[in-house]
């Protein structure tokens, strides 16, 4: 049973003070970014000895790290503040951690399971010094969203076409990794949980519980952002949900927002969008890609494009918070604030 009992953080009637008065604003992509830096080898590895502030231990990895954009909370910690402080500046309300892959499950690939606990309170602690950063500088609050991704696997779905039944992960290995990321992103003081990139509902409704337990833990609960992800024109999830048949899947949780991001651009998300904003009583949320990606995984949609059919969003009330996934840049973010800025926010049904 999730326990709604406790008392909720006052983040909470902050941020739903703001979204009554105006659309709120989310960031951008971490992972395109991170790529324009040109990071090498030893850039993420930090020379094969990872570390970094607030860490219980050293680790050295023998596998590598390059690709692995988590582990930069430790080992290049500048980098990722410097870009969530950029997005801050370009009107971003609400900054979300570099932990998209920070858990047991993820960071198994590369070796790096027992860092886990450091990569959440680092990835936190740094999304709030650029977001208290941002804010010295313009008044304006800003919040920390804890990203918690959907693991590398899939418990609805069987990775073997001749076993159906077979299943690489179970729920309570998933409840067990996700509980101990959230942890450490309320540590290192997230102001919200944000589930994305849902492809597989099992997958979310394992972290929806291992948040509530970790609510329970920590003495108050955190709002929860549950953003769900469709993989191609059916209009359905990976694991075959429509976006009404999603809300349904999710809303005992009592979500802050609902709403989809990644995958899809804005133009393709749109009429998903517009669904889950007939059926959700809960605030929705739409942060799509920059386009699709080209030949070579590049995204050309300009700032200017997106934040234009980001401001249709708008114009027919179906979002409250609006932001960016892949390839989505600080200019992208600007713009789509810029465009959404004369609109009131859609209006919950009662």
């Amino acid at each position: 049973m999730l326990d709604f009992s406790l008392p909720a953080t006052p983040a909470l009637s902050t941020l739903r003070a703001l979204a009554d008065d105006r659309i709120l604003i989310l960031d951008g992509a971490m992972g395109t970014m991170i790529q324009t830096l040109g990071m090498t080898e030893e850039d993420f590895s930090a020379k094969g000895h990872v570390h970094g502030p607030g860490c219980r231990h050293h680790y050295h990895p023998e596998q590598p790290q390059q690709g692995n954009n988590d582990l930069l909370v430790l080992t290049q910690p500048q980098a990722v503040e410097d870009i969530q402080y950029t997005f801050a500046m370009a009107g971003a309300d609400i900054l979300e951690t570099n932990t998209f892959s920070a858990t047991t499950i993820a960071q198994a690939d590369y070796g790096l399971q027992d860092a886990v606990h450091d990569l959440n309170v680092a990835g936190a602690q740094i999304a709030r010094r650029a977001a208290d950063r941002a804010t010295s500088e313009d008044g304006r609050p800003r919040f920390v969203a804890g990203a918690v991704g959907p693991t590398n696997r899939t418990a609805s779905i069987s990775p073997d076409v001749n076993d159906p039944g077979y299943r690489a992960v179970s729920f309570d290995d998933l409840h067990t990794a996700y509980g101990q990321q959230i942890d450490g992103l309320i540590e290192g003081g997230a102001d919200l949980i944000l589930i994305e990139t849902i492809f597989d509902t099992l997958n979310a409704k394992a972290a929806i519980f291992a948040a509530f337990e970790a609510f329970a833990r920590a003495g108050n609960k955190l709002p929860l952002m549950i953003s769900g992800t469709i993989t191609d024109a059916s209009g359905r999830t990976l694991s075959g949900q429509t976006p009404t048949a999603f809300w349904h899947s999710v809303a005992h949780a009592r979500p802050f927002t609902v709403g989809l991001n990644c995958a899809l651009g804005a133009e393709a998300m749109r009429p998903h969008m517009t669904e889950i904003a007939g059926v959700a009583t809960a605030l929705t949320c739409a942060y799509p890609n920059a386009g699709l990606p080209n030949a070579f995984g590049e995204y050309d949609e300009t700032p200017a494009q997106t934040a234009a059919q980001v401001e249709e969003f708008a114009r027919d009330g179906i979002v409250n918070v609006v932001g960016g996934c892949c390839g989505t840049t600080p200019e992208h973010i600007r713009a789509i604030a810029e465009a959404v800025a004369p609109f009131a926010p859609r209006k919950v049904p009662a």
